[in-house]
C-alpha cells in the first residue's frame, strides 16, 4: 500500500519481500528493549492492515505544508539550563538521565564511537550533541522541527523508491551494510541534525540519484510562524540564533515573522516577512515581505500568528502542528496515503479537514501524567472516531489536523482572533468549517506525537483555559448559528461534545450543592425528625436513599473502553484497577471542580483569559502558598463549605445518629470534599515531607502579611492576589452582580438555622431569635473596630494603652458570658456552636462587599473589609494545612505518596526517589 506498484515484476519483488517478513522467525533477543521503540513498531505494523487509500508516486502526490505557531518557548536547551539545579539539587540533565536511562547509555556509546575518548568531552567537543539529545526529550521547538522534517526525509526515500529498480535497492542495501555505522547510517540518525545536503552527499554515490531533493522540496514546506523573531534578532536573543541554526540544518524550513519599521517620528509600517537559510550564500535571506494595514496582534496573539503565516505555505493542504508535538519517520511514510483522502467522498462531500490520531508521549513516568495521557488518548481515538462517524459532528480540537488550504484561504483562515471570545481559537475553525458546508473526517492509520502538561498546576491551568473558552463559546454567534441550523440529532451530539460536557459537569456539582443544602434545611428545620417520629414511610424512603452521583470515577469509562480495544479487556481492567490504587478518582474529581468553577464563572461574568501553563519537567515541590493561590477560590473554599454543611448535618440530623446510615448518605460528598482539599498535595512531589511542610507554612504566613505596595506581584503579596481574584466582578454586568449577591445569601442560612438550636434560644422557633442574633455580629464588628483603632493609635508609641484596651475587652466579654450563664438558658457550648453560624455569615458579608466594591471602596469600611478578608484566608489556610501537616508528621506517608505519584517509574526500575528527594549519586 505504501509503495506504488507499476509493473508485475515490481509486484512480484514486493510479494517476495512480504513473504520473507511474514515467515522470518527472529530471536527474542532482537526485540527492542526500549518501550517506545516497541510501541512505535507495533502501531506501524498494525496500521499497515488498516484501510487507507493507494499511495501515488511522490511526483504526483498532493503538495502540502506544515505550519507551527511559535512565540517565545524553548528552542534548544542551553548548557546552563541543563546543569542548573532546582531547590532539591536536581538538574534537567540529571532528570533526563534518570528517566531515559537506556537512551542515555546508547547516546554515550554513540559519542564514543564517533571519537569521544573521555566522558568529560561531552561538555566540550560534543556539547551540541548533548543539547540536542536533551532537547529532543523535552517539549521544545527543536523536537517539533526534527519530527516535522521526517516528512522531508521520508519523501526523499519514497522518491528514490519510485524510480529505483530492484537492483538499485539491493545495491544500496549492500553498500549501507558494508559501511556499517559510518556516515551513511549516522546521517540518518535522528539524534543528530546533519546538514540537509549531507544525507544526499553521503548517499548520492550509492543510494540517491540526485532528483529526490528537488522533488521533495516541491512537495513539502515547513513554516514556523515565529511572531517575534525580528525582535529577537534585534535584541541578540539566543533563541534567534537557535532558530537560525534549525533553518541552516533543515533546508525545507521557513520562518515567518511580523516586522515593525519606523518611517517617521511617530509612524510605523508593519510587514509579514518570510525568511530561509541559503545554503550557497551561507546566510539568512528574505523571500517575501508583505505590507500589513496595521499591527498584527488584535486578539490573543496565536490566531493572528497562524493566519498571517498561512499565505506563506504552499501546496493544496496545510497541517497545523503545535509547539509541543512530534512525529516519526515511519508515520511520515504514510503521508501520501493520507492526502489522497481529499479525493474520496465521505457522505455527500469530500473532506475539508483531515483529523489524525495523537499519541501522548508525556505519560510514561508519573501517575499524574499517565491519568492525563489516558484521558487525552481516549478522546483523540475513541471520542473523535465516533464524532466523525457516525455522528458527523467532529470539529477541529487543535493540532495536528490537516486543512484543505485553498478552501480555508477563501473562508477567513484557520483561526478566529477576536479577544476573549475566541480564547479557544482552534475549535472555531471547526465551527466555521461546519457552518460553511465543510466536512471533517478522522483517520487512525497515522499518528503524531503530542506532549501534555505533567504537573497538577499545569494541568489545572490548561483545564481552566479550556473551561473558560467553552464558557465564551456559549456566548458566541457560531454556537448560536450551529444550534439553529443543525438537525436535531447532530445538535444533541454537538451540544454534549462541546459546551454540553462542561455544562453537565457543572450540573453534577450543582446537584451536590442542592442535595447537601436541602439535607441541611431538612435537619435544621426539624422535618427529618417529624418524618421519623410520625413513621412517614414515603418521606422516610426518600430521605434514606443513598445519594449515588457521578463524580470523577465514571469520567474514566471511555478510557477503559479505548484500552480494551487497543490492548485487550483484561489489560484494560488491570490498568483501571492500577489507576484507582494510584488515586486517579481523586484527580478526576479535582479536575471536575476546576472545569465547573471556571466554566460557571465565565458564563456568569465573562473575562476568560489565556493561561500559560509552561512545558517543563515537573518534579520539584510546589509551595503551599502557590497551591493556595491557584485553588483557594476554585476548590478549597467550596470544599470547606461542603464540609461545614456535612458537619452541621451530622450534629443536628436524627438520621445521622446511626453511623452507617450517615456514611451511606454522605460518603460520595465527603469524597468530593477530601479530593478538592487534598489533591494538590497528594500529587505534589514531597507533598508530605515534614520539613517542607514547615517551610511552606512559614512562607504562607509571610505571603499573607507581606505589604509590597502598588508594584508587588500576586506571588509576593496576598493583597495583590486578593484584588486580582476580584477582576471578573469589575467587568461583569449588573445581572451578574445580582446573581452573585443572590448566591452569597446562602451563607446566612447557617446562622438562621443554628441560632434556633442554641441553648439561649430556649427552643424558640420565632424569627425574632434570628434578628436578635445579629446583635452578636454588630458587637463583634464593633469590638474589631475598637481594637483596630487602639492598635493604630497606641500600638506604636503608647503600647500600654493598647494592652489596656485588649484587657478591658476580655474582661467585659467574660462578664457578659457569666451574666448570660446566670440569668438565661445560655450554655457554654453555645460559644463554639455559634462559630458555625457566624463565621459563614461573615464570609457572606465579605463576598457581598467585594461585589459592591465600587460603592464600599470609597468609604471607611473598605480597610476593615480587606483586613477581615486577610483573617479569613489565614483561617482557610490553617484548615487546609491541618490534614497536610498531620500526614507529613505520620511516618511512612511521604514514601507512600512518592510511590503512588511515581509508580510507573518505580515499575521500570528508575531512580525516581533520588529525583524527588534530591539525593544524587553523581553526575555523568
Amino acid at each position: 500500500m505504501l509503495l506504488s506498484c507499476q509493473t508485475p515484476a515490481t509486484r512480484s519483488s514486493i510479494g517476495r519481500r512480504l513473504l520473507t517478513i511474514l515467515t522470518s522467525r527472529d530471536s527474542v533477543q532482537n526485540i527492542p528493549a526500549n518501550i517506545e521503540a516497541r510501541r512505535r513498531i507495533a502501531f506501524f505494523s498494525n496500521s499497515l492492515f488498516m484501510k487507507m487509500p493507494h499511495a501515488p508516486q511522490v511526483e504526483k502526490m498532493m503538495a502540502f505544508s506544515v505550519l507551527t505557531p511559535y512565540y517565545n518557548e524553548e528552542v534548544l536547551y542551553s548548557k546552563e539550563q541543563l546543569v542548573t539545579e532546582n531547590e532539591d539539587g536536581i538538574s534537567i540533565l540529571y532528570y533526563l538521565q534518570t528517566i531515559y536511562d537506556d537512551e542515555w547509555k546508547i547516546f554515550m556509546e554513540r559519542m564514543r564511537r564517533e571519537g569521544m575518548v573521555k566522558d568529560e568531552e561531552i561538555w566540550t567537543t560534543k556539547m551540541r550533541d548533548l543539547r540536542l539529545w536533551a532537547s529532543y526529550r523535552g517539549q521544545t521547538l527543536s523536537r517539533t522541527v526534527r519530527g516535522m522534517m521526517y516528512y522531508f526525509r521520508a519523501l526523499k526515500l519514497l522518491a528514490f523508491l519510485d524510480s529505483a529498480s530492484e537492483m538499485d535497492i539491493k545495491e544500496g542495501v549492500r553498500e549501507l551494510g558494508s559501511m556499517g555505522r559510518d556516515v551513511g547510517l549516522d546521517s540518518l540518525n535522528p539524534e543528530r541534525s546533519p546538514s540537509p545536503r549531507s544525507l544526499s552527499r553521503a548517499s548520492t554515490g550509492f543510494l540517491f540519484k540526485g532528483h529526490e531533493q528537488v522533488t521533495s522540496s516541491m512537495k513539502y514546506t515547513y513554516v514556523i510562524a515565529c511572531q517575534i523573531y525580528g525582535a529577537q534578532k534585534a535584541k541578540k536573543d539566543p533563541r534567534a540564533e537557535e532558530i537560525l541554526y534549525l533553518m541552516k540544518h533543515n533546508e525545507a524550513l521557513r520562518v515567518a515573522y511580523a516586522d515593525e519599521v519606523s518611517t517617521g517620528r511617530d509612524e510605523k509600517e508593519y510587514y509579514s516577512v518570510l525568511v530561509k537559510y541559503d545554503q550557497q550564500l551561507q546566510k539568512e535571506v528574505e523571500i517575501y515581505r508583505v505590507k500589513l494595514p496595521g499591527p498584527l496582534r488584535l486578539g490573543e496573539g496565536k490566531p493572528e500568528n497562524q493566519n498571517h503565516a498561512l499565505i506563506f505555505t504552499r501546496g493544496d493542504a496545510v497541517q497545523t502542528i503545535d509547539m509541543n508535538q512530534d512525529s516519526y519517520f515511519e508515520e511520515a511514510l504514510k503521508i501520501r496515503n493520507l492526502l489522497e483522502e481529499y479525493g474520496r467522498y465521505y457522505g455527500i462531500r469530500k473532506p475539508t479537514i483531515l483529523g489524525v490520531r495523537e499519541h501522548i508521549f508525556t505519560g510514561s513516568v508519573s501517575s499524574l501524567a499517565w491519568f492525563m495521557s489516558a484521558q487525552e488518548t481516549s478522546f483523540v481515538t475513541l471520542g473523535q472516531r465516533v464524532l466523525a462517524n457516525p455522528l458527523k459532528i467532529r470539529m477541529h480540537y487543535g493540532h495536528p489536523d490537516i486543512f484543505d488550504r485553498f478552501w480555508f484561504l477563501t473562508r477567513g483562515g484557520i483561526s478566529k482572533a477576536s479577544r476573549v471570545i475566541n480564547i479557544s481559537e482552534d475549535i472555531f475553525a471547526g465551527f466555521n468549517c461546519t457552518l460553511r458546508g465543510g466536512n471533517v473526517t478522522h483517520h487512525e492509520y497515522i499518528q503524531v506525537g503530542k506532549g501534555r502538561d505533567v504537573g497538577l498546576n499545569q494541568i489545572s491551568m490548561f483545564e481552566a483555559k479550556v473551561a473558560s473558552g467553552n464558557g465564551e463559546q456559549v456566548l458566541s454567534r457560531d454556537v448560536y448559528r450551529l444550534g439553529h441550523r443543525l438537525d436535531f440529532f447532530r445538535m444533541l451530539s454537538f451540544f454534549y461534545t462541546t459546551v454540553g460536557f462542561f455544562f453537565n459537569t457543572m450540573m453534577v456539582v450543582l446537584t451536590v450543592y442542592v442535595f447537601l443544602w436541602s439535607r441541611l434545611y431538612l435537619s435544621l428545620s426539624g422535618v427529618e425528625k417529624v418524618a421519623n417520629s410520625n413513621n412517614n414511610k414515603a418521606l422516610g424512603a426518600i430521605l434514606n436513599q443513598q445519594f449515588i452521583i457521578q463524580l470523577g470515577l465514571f469520567t474514566a469509562l471511555p478510557m477503559i473502553v479505548e484500552n480494551s480495544l487497543e490492548h485487550g479487556f483484561l489489560q484494560a481492567v488491570w490498568d483501571f484497577l492500577t489507576m484507582q490504587l494510584q488515586l486517579s478518582s481523586v484527580f478526576y474529581t479535582f479536575s471536575m471542580g476546576t472545569r465547573t468553577h471556571f466554566f460557571g464563572r465565565t458564563v456568569l461574568h465573562g473575562g476568560a483569559k489565556y493561561r500559560a501553563t509552561g512545558r517543563g519537567f515537573v518534579v520539584q515541590h510546589k509551595s503551599f502558598s502557590e497551591n493556595y493561590r491557584l485553588y483557594a477560590r476554585s476548590h478549597f473554599i467550596k470544599a470547606i463549605e461542603l464540609g461545614l454543611i456535612l458537619t452541621v448535618y451530622a450534629s443536628y440530623s436524627p438520621l445521622a445518629k446511626d453511623t452507617l446510615v450517615y456514611i451511606a448518605m454522605t460518603i460520595s460528598s465527603w469524597f468530593l470534599v477530601i479530593s478538592w482539599i487534598m489533591a494538590p498535595f497528594v500529587f505534589n512531589p514531597s507533598g508530605f515531607d515534614w520539613l517542607k511542610t514547615v517551610y511552606d507554612f512559614d512562607e504562607f504566613m509571610n505571603w499573607i502579611w507581606y505589604d509590597g505596595g502598588l508594584f508587588a506581584k500576586a506571588e509576593q503579596s496576598w493583597e495583590r492576589w486578593w484584588y486580582e481574584e476580584q477582576e471578573h466582578l469589575r467587568t461583569t454586568s449588573p445581572w451578574g452582580k445580582r446573581v452573585e449577591i443572590l448566591l452569597d445569601l446562602r451563607f446566612f442560612f447557617f446562622q438562621y438555622g443554628i441560632v434556633h438550636h442554641l441553648g439561649i434560644a430556649a427552643n424558640s422557633t420565632s424569627f425574632v431569635v434570628y434578628l436578635l442574633s445579629w446583635i452578636y455580629i454588630f458587637v463583634a464588628f464593633g469590638i474589631f473596630l475598637l481594637i483596630s483603632y487602639a492598635r493604630d493609635k497606641y500600638a506604636a508609641k503608647e503600647h500600654i494603652y493598647f494592652r489596656l484596651v485588649q484587657f478591658l475587652v476580655i474582661i467585659v466579654g467574660i462578664l457578659v458570658i457569666v451574666v448570660l450563664l446566670q440569668f438565661t438558658a445560655f450554655k457554654f457550648s453555645d460559644v463554639f456552636t455559634s462559630l458555625l453560624a457566624f463565621i459563614p455569615t461573615g464570609w457572606g458579608l465579605l463576598s457581598i462587599a467585594q461585589v459592591l466594591r465600587p460603592l464600599v471602596q470609597s468609604t471607611w469600611l473598605w480597610d476593615s473589609v480587606v483586613y477581615v478578608a486577610r483573617l479569613y484566608d489565614i483561617l482557610f489556610g490553617v484548615i487546609v494545612m491541618a490534614p497536610v501537616a498531620f500526614l507529613s508528621w505520620m511516618p511512612g506517608c511521604q514514601s507512600m505518596q512518592t510511590r503512588i505519584l511515581f509508580n510507573e517509574a518505580f515499575s521500570r526500575g528508575l531512580r525516581i526517589f533520588q529525583i524527588v528527594t534530591g539525593k544524587k549519586s553523581g553526575d555523568i
